[in-house]
């Protein structure tokens, strides 16, 4: 009999009332679900998480496994089993919605014991493995394998309930599985001794499999086999469909933890630039019960006050609100509130909340945190987590690849339109899941790159879409986006729709939106451009190369002298404009430029000389011991870096340098730090690569001939290089994989972690830190890369060899102002600054008539000078009165 609707709203209020009172771990410890009546969604509720989420869906007041494949399963989030000896009682209704094929093999059931690598409930909810408990299609109970000499139940069993108590006595479990009909009556009944309790505790699941089970496995948690040549949870085949309901879990050794829920506002994103707010909360794929908007709520004299609501769009799931005249000055408490249905005229208020921090116009140091690389080995990442949290930065910068095709398992699936999206979302809500209480109390900053949508590569070439019936890397060799451009919209509005709004907004090719912007922030300006939406094709420009996925597979072809073609595009001309009205733009008490890209100006990376015209190598790669070093690696040309093509890429460095302009960005895997040389080396700004969060690509830099110029006792891969397309570049620090004796070494000896850039008002020092992810930064032993930290001056940033000076200004009644200088003759800004204190004596790089503006420009309180020639003397000044 179903449970009345008076039932589930009273144990809905019940649940309800236990989340807001107690504290992580509760008391109250049983559990049932409650799945609302009339309400259809692929989002089952905040108490679970589905593999894969676009293969369930809540329909008809039970969960529905649609879509049949090999390892189907939802993990019940709030409760798990403990490691103490007692008792629990695990039930489950089910029924089969699919066709009865008789000899399709499958089984439904439980995984008990559910765990993941990392100690972390998330974890085992995506990755984790169990114990199997179930029926099999043939009529078989069992209890972690099949026996031999199980019975199999004649009639074709395809409804009923299945009922597992489990007592651990001395650690050591006596499991009980019984088979239920619709009446309760007992059809079949299986008991196993002696199994041993680490296979029982932790997180349960229910589980709809395609596949076989092995017999006679010792170790349930190996207990998959390969159906239809394929990996378990990786295909979509065969026709093992089922429903499940009233999911009940209660016993002396059960675990509650309602805090461990996740959603419906899963996390949000924010930023505040020249007072304008931007936040984007992300929900879940809801459903057409369910508030279709989202409240921005703050506090009013104590109360919560609805400020804004914003309407979830239909694809994203995103509810975007923006907040011109935001009072920056004090940390303002926030909530998002949203109501989901719990049965045909009922619905439940969620909320987030969180704090939008005062813009730190107070604080000396401006602090970033950069990531890239978000792949899920180590997922959630809580020693990384806990890292960035002790350094507490003012601003959150993740560079692209927050998520990679095979996160979560279970592939990818393109196929239409919303399959993409919920697939997509699937492994975007990870990472809301593990960053997103850094990110509800300061602003964040992501920029999607190629992994987000699904490439290898990518070759944006504008927008445009990739020649139809190539696949792989011969799509992406041709340029342009492989899957739907709705979806590409998609991925750039859960990723970017909270940043400042673009500088032009102008659609490239199928409406793909830009989002390449400014934001300021306490007097720092970070220009955040689109590394690959408008960059060139190589193997389009370059045929004689015979160019796969991004690599010359011609041996005779050099790219250093033949690669950089006429008509080749890297940022574009669109982006090179912003670049140049941001460059002179120092309005807002801007005191510091940083440009934040996906990928740096250059191609830090080196393979042996045999294996050197592909990457494909890079995975298998020996991990060196510190001081080891391999015998014969060279600079590679791997065009997907953005030392290809080589003369815009000059010319974007050319237009950066111009504002001092530090660079941060990610994707390479190999966290460096170098200089930018454009006609010599050192005569441009230095970049920062982070290293990667979960890195399945170990690049190098071990280059067999030394650096020039390198600094003492430095190692032999820094100093003065060429890149493998002849870029100029200097190279400070890399934080090569080395082997570190820490497991899993897949995680640990692949040189990961991320970035911390201290930007300093008042000196206007840089410094750059590269950690660890496995180092805790609290500890006062607690070690960087080698090579790190490393300081700068914003100066830096611009060394061009210098012939002379300008006169000395001399301002008064203005402190700091901004000084522009401009060549008379040819009308070219040379360079803007914001100067620290009131003198300063303008450096030029070659003769002729300047024009020097100082103060705030483009205002009543800008000063103009004109036919200001290279002073002859150190006497010679120029007075500034304001």
């Amino acid at each position: 009999m179903r449970v009345s609707t008076r039932y589930r709203i009273l144990f809905i209020i019940i649940c309800s009332f236990t989340f807001l009172c107690c504290s992580d771990k509760t008391a109250d410890t049983s559990f049932m679900s409650s799945f609302p009546l009339s309400v259809k969604r692929s989002w089952i509720g905040p108490e679970y998480w589905a593999n894969p989420l676009q293969d369930w869906q809540l329909n008809n007041g039970r969960v529905e496994c649609i879509v049949s494949g090999g390892d189907r399963n939802m993990v019940l989030l709030t409760r798990q089993i403990s490691e103490h000896d007692g008792e629990f009682n695990l039930s489950v209704d089910f029924g089969r919605i699919g066709e009865d094929i008789d000899d399709e093999k499958g089984w439904v059931g439980f995984k008990v014991g559910v765990k993941g690598e990392f100690s972390d409930y998330r974890d085992s909810a995506v990755r984790g493995t169990g114990f199997p408990i179930g029926l099999t299609n043939e009529g078989i109970l069992f209890i972690g394998s099949i026996d031999s000499t199980t019975p199999i139940i004649e009639d074709n069993f395809d409804e009923g309930k299945l009922k597992l108590n489990g007592k651990i006595v001395n650690g050591k479990v006596h499991l009980t599985l019984k088979l239920l009909s619709k009446s309760d009556e007992i059809i079949a009944e299986l008991s196993k001794k002696s199994i041993d309790h680490d296979w029982i505790s932790g997180m349960i699941a229910i589980v709809c499999h395609s596949g076989e089970i092995l017999e006679n496995v010792e170790d349930g948690r190996s207990f998959f086999s390969q159906p239809w040549g394929y990996k378990p949870g990786t295909g979509r085949e065969g026709n093992q469909l089922f429903w499940f309901d009233y999911l009940k879990l209660e016993g002396s050794i059960v675990e509650s933890y309602p805090k461990h829920q996740y959603g419906p506002i899963l996390f949000s994103q924010y930023t505040l630039s020249k007072n304008i707010l931007k936040l984007t909360a992300q929900m879940p794929p809801v459903g057409k019960k369910d508030d279709q908007s989202v409240l921005f709520q703050i506090k009013e004299n104590g109360d919560w006050k609805t400020f804004q609501e914003s309407k979830i769009h239909a694809l994203s799931r995103t509810a975007t609100f923006r907040i011109e005249n935001w009072k920056s000055q004090n940390d303002i408490p926030y909530r998002l509130s949203y109501k989901i249905a719990v049965d045909e005229n009922s619905q439940k208020t969620f909320y987030r909340e969180g704090i939008i921090r005062k813009e730190p116009w107070n604080k000396e140091e401006i602090v970033v945190a950069g990531f890239t690389g978000n792949n899920d080995l180590g997922f959630p990442n809580n020693e990384l987590v806990d890292a960035v949290k002790y350094h507490n930065p003012d601003i959150l910068f993740f560079s692209g690849d927050q998520i990679y095709e095979g996160v979560g398992g279970y592939g990818i699936q393109t196929n239409t339109i919303e399959n993409i999206t919920l697939d997509y979302l699937r492994k975007w809500y990870l990472y809301g899941w593990a960053y997103g209480d850094l990110m509800r109390d300061r602003p964040t900053i992501a920029i999607p790159d190629d992994h987000d949508v699904y490439h290898g590569n990518i070759w944006g070439a504008g927008g445009k879409a990739t020649p139809k019936g190539k696949t792989g890397a011969n799509a992406q060799d041709a340029g342009g986006y492989k899957y739907f451009s709705e979806w590409v919209r998609v991925v750039e509005r859960t990723q970017t729709s909270h940043l400042p709004d673009p500088y032009d907004p102008e659609p490239v090719d199928q409406n793909i939106g830009v989002y390449y912007t400014n934001m300021n922030y306490a007097g720092v300006s970070f220009g955040i451009i689109e590394d690959r939406k408008f960059k060139s094709a190589p193997k389009v420009l370059l045929p004689k190369a015979k160019v796969h996925n991004g690599w010359a597979q011609n041996l005779g072809f050099d790219a250093a002298k033949d690669g950089d073609v006429e008509g080749a595009v890297s940022l574009g001309a669109r982006q090179l404009k912003f670049l140049g009205d941001w460059s002179s733009d120092w309005s807002d008490n801007t005191w510091m430029k940083v440009v934040l890209s996906q990928t740096i100006f250059a191609n830090v990376a080196t393979l042996p000389v045999k294996k050197s015209s592909s990457d494909a190598a890079v995975p298998s790669l020996k991990i060196f011991k510190t001081g080891e070093y391999p015998p014969d690696d060279i600079p590679v040309q791997d065009m997907d870096s953005n030392g290809w093509p080589q003369t815009p890429r000059n010319r974007a460095l050319e237009i950066i340098r111009k504002a001092f302009a530090f660079h941060l960005a990610g994707d390479q895997h190999l966290g460096s730090t170098i200089q930018y040389g454009v006609n010599d080396w050192h005569d441009a700004g230095y970049a920062f690569c982070v290293p990667a969060i979960s890195n399945v690509w170990p690049r190098r830099w071990f280059p067999s001939e030394e650096g020039k110029n390198r600094k003492v006792d430095m190692p032999k891969y820094t100093g003065d290089f060429k890149d493998g397309f002849g870029n100029l570049m200097s190279v400070h620090a890399v934080s090569n994989p080395f082997y570190s004796g820490k497991k899993p070494s897949k995680l640990y000896d692949r040189a990961t972690g991320y970035g911390i850039v201290r930007f300093n008002r008042k000196t206007r020092d840089i410094k750059i830190e590269c950690w660890p992810r496995w180092v805790d930064p609290s500890k006062e032993n607690a070690k960087q890369y080698p090579g790190w930290p490393i300081t700068i001056n914003q100066d830096d940033n611009y060394n061009r060899k210098i012939i002379g000076y300008l006169p000395e200004l001399v301002i008064k009644n203005m402190t700091s102002p901004v000084v522009q200088i401009i060549n008379q003759f040819t009308n070219e800004i040379i360079y803007t600054k914001r100067i620290a204190g009131t003198s300063f004596k303008p450096p030029v790089f070659e003769t002729g008539n300047y024009k020097i503006k100082v103060g705030e420009l483009d205002t009543n309180k800008e000063k103009v000078f004109v036919d200001v020639k290279i002073a002859e003397g150190n006497e010679s000044k120029i007075k500034v009165v304001f």
